[in-house]
């Protein structure tokens, strides 16, 4: 069994780092009122897994009757042949109508349903930046029509993919990348109920899963259990995607004070690689601090990423970061 299933948070005291949400989510479930929300933050930070503590603490034992879970990154991925595979869509989906006609007519259908011994039930779309223009612009709809017995909960990794019409419904939690600090300690859970409280993973190796993982804590005990399986510690080859040598390439553009190209590479990591502001900004520290260890580019993307974390812009703050990057260190 994967780790990521065997030790994924069941109730608020589990989930890892983000204390300030866990808050929020601990009164809304003791409440019992929940308004819509907008969950923000990077890949293995906990929102998935937050959305699941909340249901289990509003309905209990009956939180997967209250709670329709859409993954719209595999939806709009995948099209029609999601919607015929899925057991849950099969029989309301329509063949001879379009991906976003039956996305409409699926979702109306879950948030018609009378939520059972509860006053209203939850709608998550999972990884909502996948969503298209028209299928937000038909949820804001569906959200003013069907909001006295649904809330509807979104999950992304890029605030700025959502329009305004349903983020300025929601209220925005930020998931914030697992310290260093978090993460160690996790780790060194797991493997004393895997292995005895005697068994500890070397610090260098350690050391090595947490800077590979960068904040993503279900990355890094994928990593523990590769690690703790094969004994083997060739993460920094298993860590290097084509994200970064993008990022490589766009810090070789900003060498040659190119803007526009090195904003056409970090579009790219954007648009077609799904990754949002804070993890570019997280890919070309890793390119800076190994080719070009300089401290100008450390404070510039520190900025960048304190800005990003308050909800800033990401366009905006992504151009001005490789803008004051060619200024104070290439010009």
């Amino acid at each position: 069994m994967l780790w990521i299933e065997k030790y994924r948070p069941r109730t608020f005291d589990e989930i890892c780092g983000q204390p300030e949400v866990v808050r929020h989510l601990r009164r809304f479930a003791a409440e019992g009122t929940v308004p819509h929300l907008l969950l923000v933050g990077q890949h293995g930070t906990g929102k998935s897994a937050a959305v699941e503590c909340l249901a289990r603490g509003l309905y209990g034992d009956a939180w997967e009757q209250n709670t329709s879970i859409f993954c719209t990154g595999d939806l709009f991925l995948q099209g029609k042949q999601y919607l015929e595979a899925d057991e849950r869509f099969s029989h309301l989906y329509r063949k001879d109508a379009g991906l976003i006609t039956n996305f409409k007519h699926i979702v109306k259908e879950y948030a018609s349903l009378r939520p059972l011994d509860a006053e209203f039930k939850l709608m998550v779309f999972d990884d909502a930046s996948s969503l298209p223009f028209e299928a937000q612009q038909a949820l804001r709809r569906i959200m003013e029509r069907y909001s006295a017995t649904c809330r509807f909960l979104y999950t992304t990794t890029q605030q700025s993919s959502i329009i305004p019409a349903i983020s300025s419904r929601c209220l925005p939690l930020f998931f914030a990348p697992i310290s260093a600090d978090d993460i160690r300690a996790h780790l060194a859970s797991i493997i004393s109920r895997e292995h005895g409280p005697r068994r500890e993973v070397p610090s260098d190796d350690c050391d090595l899963i947490i800077q590979a993982s960068r904040g993503d804590l279900r990355k890094a005990v994928v990593y523990l259990q590769l690690f703790a399986e094969t004994g083997e510690t060739s993460l920094a080859e298993v860590s290097q995607p084509e994200t970064t040598a993008i990022a490589s390439s766009a810090f070789t553009a900003l060498q040659a004070r190119d803007l526009e190209k090195a904003q056409r590479l970090v579009g790219v990591l954007m648009l077609e690689y799904g990754l949002s502001g804070r993890e570019i900004v997280a890919e070309l520290r890793t390119v800076a601090r190994r080719e070009y260890n300089d401290e100008r580019i450390t404070l510039a993307l520190a900025d960048t990423d304190y800005v990003l974390g308050h909800a800033g812009n990401e366009y905006l703050q992504l151009d001005a970061l490789l803008a004051r990057i060619i200024a104070e260190v290439f010009l």
